[in-house]
């Protein structure tokens, strides 16, 4: 059980006692190692490892595999790949398996090194450790067990030096033939996985080989040490996959999720780099403030202020420099050093300076080397197998009462459970359910009709998250709204609020017996046996369904014409009447090039490929409200959409709405290069999608062109930076440029007292608006508003843009509401005051043309499903926003 908190800026003794022994140390660290005895960027096996280090000459050595020394290349992912098979082949001690692909279809190895008698009996040895976590079961000696580890490494891109240390890591346990790591064998499972991110991991080394020097060069403004745009951090998609642990966006992560859970290893190694001129960094964090609350503090002040011993006295043998219990956190559950805390294990971050290349002048430590940025990540690499074997008793019994206090701790948590579901879209369902068991949280039916908060809940479109459960703090984590902090500037988001990102109506259960129905073991199908009627009248489907978008953009493919609702109607259809909401598609039979054949085969096949109901017109009058034949019915544009990228622009921002419209809507977007756009005919286009960022190659004759263009007709989609520059470009004529900056403290203007320059930093980081959940009020009768059957919508703010609402009463879609507007996250008192009331959708029109403002992220990090339809809406009916 959690001990009791202590104050905020308390450091723990043992956290204290490290502190004052690493300042005392004396170590010459990076400075010598670098300036006063430099080695060159690659360096001999010998140099990585500790003195006497011995191995079997049958296995060979990363250098004599790869017929280089390490360092001396950037080594490419299918040679990463390459040497752990060999490992496997040649040795007992090591098995390799592909745990999934990438987008660009690289193999993601994990190579499993133990004991020849342990490998025999592998799946044994997992299913009892599974076995020993469970509270239902009699509690196992602790200790006779072998310790589980997975040693993950560079799941930046660009962060190299990780999966150079993982082949030199590998290595040593499979071919070390001293008694120590012959121990290590027998009472440790080691997973190593050498590279999470093998699209990134590619695109940096060819990059940083390509532009190799002979003689190398360790000026940093040489090519080598500067990608070009968007560099090798991100993946295919330029996710960042270090923030995608819970939301799973990403097929890499989601292989990765499903290993971990297979396993829950006790240890989680999660290595990076850093800045050319700091030094390394290993954990403890920051203490208490980027701790995150819903974990046991033992895990803090005890386990890890344990293993941060083992990597002093590793990085002090070699002279290298490092800090602790700065910076870096642990409370987002979607990084790699914090997702496995979830499951009982101790994730580590460690962050090593980099040469973002083979050598690279840092300020204050001379020439920073390739070979000695792996040198330090191999040392604490093989401190952590040490100090897991050694501290594997205590690892052991920390795991089975972490799932034992969740079930002590939920049963004194004030919520017994939470509802959820979406009385129309099933397409979001079954995404959230989808999300919830890939998580492995237990889920089960509603049992019986539920109203929580004036929501209603009806069995068969709404289930039940038991807080009782031995994942029950991850699973509070997804559904828990945060207004309470232990600190006030943080290193990313302060909130994760998953059920709000996904605009999942949802509720706590905080009072009696929970309506629990049959516990859910895979996530429900459509019904694919129930055939779409023939229809000689129309094909009709729901807006409300987030699958409604792809369903509409593979119709338009296959040639079939489809016209939009701008008013809710009831249809007389083969089921009776059917109520269709605002934007509901109608693909009336008369209007078609295609065969009526050819038609109803398109509609039933894109309904069973995307699980979107159709429904099938029996008359064009309808049971209420507009007939099918009605003015209301306005034809749906196929937008040809072009999308500048490249150089100066949020490749964050571009990459996210890029996945969405490829792998949500299967649309295919121009996407052209910042230096490219002069080369583009604007009138090919339909839409302009503009993200975050330096918009500068928009200036003189192009910009000129593009109001030219909008004028004319065109759509011109603006997302958070890009719209504060769209309006301050005389493009919105209605709505003003943004105000910005942020208060210097909490103090009203003009009654600012003198501060303390060090405080500076925190003062100023407790204004900026990070990363947090805000109620807004959307117009769902406006275009961009259809398909929402609310007007509840949580949006995503992390920027400072403040606009004022548009001068036209009818084009501020969406706007924080009035009072308090927060849902969760942290944020300032005076910004607070501020966002009550702030825009977060405009629509304006410039002749005969559109400006839409999405003022706020509509698709952050991939997960945001409750607002990216707003981005989708202004593609489809963007050609239909009018200003009254």
């Amino acid at each position: 059980m959690r001990s009791t908190p202590r104050p905020r800026n308390a450091l723990p003794s043992r956290l204290l006692a490290l502190a004052v022994a690493a300042s005392s140390a004396g170590v010459a660290g990076p400075v010598a190692a670098q300036s006063e005895a430099p080695v060159p960027a690659s360096a001999p096996t010998e140099y990585f490892f500790p003195s006497g280090a011995a191995f079997d000459p049958g296995i060979p050595s990363p250098e004599a595999f790869l017929g280089y020394p390490i360092g001396h290349f950037h080594t490419r992912h299918d040679r990463i790949v390459a040497y752990m098979e060999t490992l496997a082949e040649l040795s007992d001690r090591a098995t390799v398996q592909i745990i999934g692909y990438t987008y660009e279809h690289r193999p993601m190895p994990v190579l499993t090194v133990t004991a020849p008698q342990n490998h025999v009996r592998l799946e044994e040895i997992r299913q009892q450790h599974l076995a020993s976590l469970d509270p239902a079961t009699p509690a196992q000696a602790e200790g006779d067990r072998p310790a589980i580890v997975h040693l993950g490494y560079g799941v930046h891109g660009n962060e190299t030096s990780s999966a150079e240390a993982a082949m030199l890591t590998a290595y040593w346990l499979v071919a070390g033939t001293g008694e120590d790591v012959a121990r290590y064998r027998q009472e440790g499972v080691f997973h190593i996985e050498p590279v999470l991110n093998p699209d990134g991991r590619d695109r940096h080394t060819h990059w940083a080989n390509m532009n190799r020097a002979q003689p190398l060069v360790a000026d940093r403004l040489d090519r080598e040490h500067n990608e070009v745009w968007p560099g090798g951090r991100t993946n295919h998609y330029w996710f960042d996959l270090n923030r995608d642990w819970l939301p799973l966006v990403n097929p890499e992560s989601r292989a990765r999720i499903d290993f971990h859970h297979r396993w829950r290893p006790q240890v989680v190694t999660d290595y990076h780099e850093m800045g050319t001129s700091s030094t390394y960094f290993f954990e403890p964090s920051k203490p208490v403030g980027s701790w995150n609350p819903l974990l046991p503090e033992q895990l803090y002040t005890e386990i890890t202020v344990d293993f941060a011993e083992y990597w002093r006295d590793a990085l002090d043998e070699i002279g290298s420099l490092y800090f602790t219990k700065e910076v870096y956190d642990n409370t987002y559950p979607g990084y790699g050093s914090t997702y496995p805390n979830f499951l009982g294990g101790l994730g580590l971050v460690f962050e090593q300076a980099s040469a973002r290349g083979h050598i690279q002048e840092s300020d204050h430590h001379g020439v920073l080397t390739f070979a000695f940025a792996i040198r330090n990540h191999v040392r604490t690499s093989l401190a952590t197998v040490r100090a897991a074997v050694e501290e594997r008793g205590v690892l052991q019994a920390y795991q089975r009462d972490f799932f034992t206090s969740a079930l002590e701790e939920a049963r004194a948590y004030d919520v017994g459970g939470w509802v959820f579901g979406h009385a129309v879209d099933q397409t979001l369902n079954r995404e959230f359910l989808d999300l919830l068991m890939r998580h492995r949280i237990e889920v089960h039916e509603l049992a019986t009709p539920q109203q929580v908060d004036g929501t209603e809940f009806s069995p068969g479109t709404a289930w039940v998250v038991p807080a009782s459960q031995p994942l029950y703090r991850l699973a509070r984590s997804i559904f828990e709204r945060t207004e309470s902090f232990a600190d006030s500037v943080f290193y990313d988001a302060s909130t994760w609020t998953t059920s709000l990102a996904y605009g999942m109506p949802d509720g706590e259960l905080r009072s009696g017996q929970l309506p629990l129905g049959a516990a859910l073991t895979r996530v429900p199908v459509p019904e694919e046996s129930v055939p779409v009627p023939r229809s000689s009248i129309a094909y009709l489907f729901d807006w409300r369904d987030s699958g409604a978008p792809r369903a509409l953009n593979l119709l338009q493919k296959a040639g079939v014409r489809a016209e939009a609702a701008f008013q809710p109607f009831t249809a007389s259809t083969s089921e009776g009447p059917v109520a269709f909401a605002r934007g509901s598609v109608s693909v009336p039979v008369s209007i078609q090039v295609l065969s009526p054949d050819s038609l109803h085969a398109a509609i039933a096949e894109v309904s069973r490929a995307t699980g979107v109901p159709v429904s099938s017109a029996t008359s064009t009058m309808s049971a209420a409200g507009v007939d099918l034949g009605s003015r209301s019915f306005r034809p749906v544009r196929a937008p040809r959409v072009l999308f500048p990228m490249g150089e100066g622009l949020s490749a964050y921002e571009a990459g996210q709405l890029w996945h969405l419209l490829d792998q949500r809507v299967a649309m295919p977007v121009t996407k052209v290069d910042v230096a490219d756009y002069g080369r583009a005919d604007l009138a090919n286009y339909d839409v302009v999608v503009l993200v975050s960022g330096n918009l500068g190659f928009l200036s003189g004759d192009r910009l000129e062109e593009l109001r030219s263009w909008v004028r004319a007709g065109g759509t011109l989609v603006a997302t958070r930076g890009a719209a504060a520059w769209a309006a301050g470009n005389e493009l919105t004529p209605n709505i003003d440029p943004p105000g910005s900056g942020m208060p210097l403290s909490e103090e009203a203007p003009g009654e600012q007292s003198r501060r303390d320059y060090a405080d500076a930093s925190d003062l100023l980081g407790a204004q900026a608006i990070g990363g947090s959940i805000w109620q807004a009020d959307l117009d769902t009768t406006h275009p961009l508003g259809f398909g929402y059957d609310r007007r509840f919508l949580p949006v995503w703010r992390d920027h400072s843009f403040f606009f004022a609402p548009s001068r036209n009463r009818f084009s501020t879609v969406a706007r924080l509401v009035d009072g308090d507007p927060h849902l969760s996250g942290y944020v300032s008192a005076p910004n607070r005051g501020r966002l009550a009331g702030s825009p977060s959708v405009l629509a304006d029109q410039l002749g005969q043309g559109t400006v839409v403002l999405l003022v706020d992220n509509p698709n952050f990090r991939g997960y945001w499903r409750g607002t990216n339809r707003l981005f989708l809406n202004a593609l489809f009916f963007g050609n239909h926003i009018t200003v009254p």
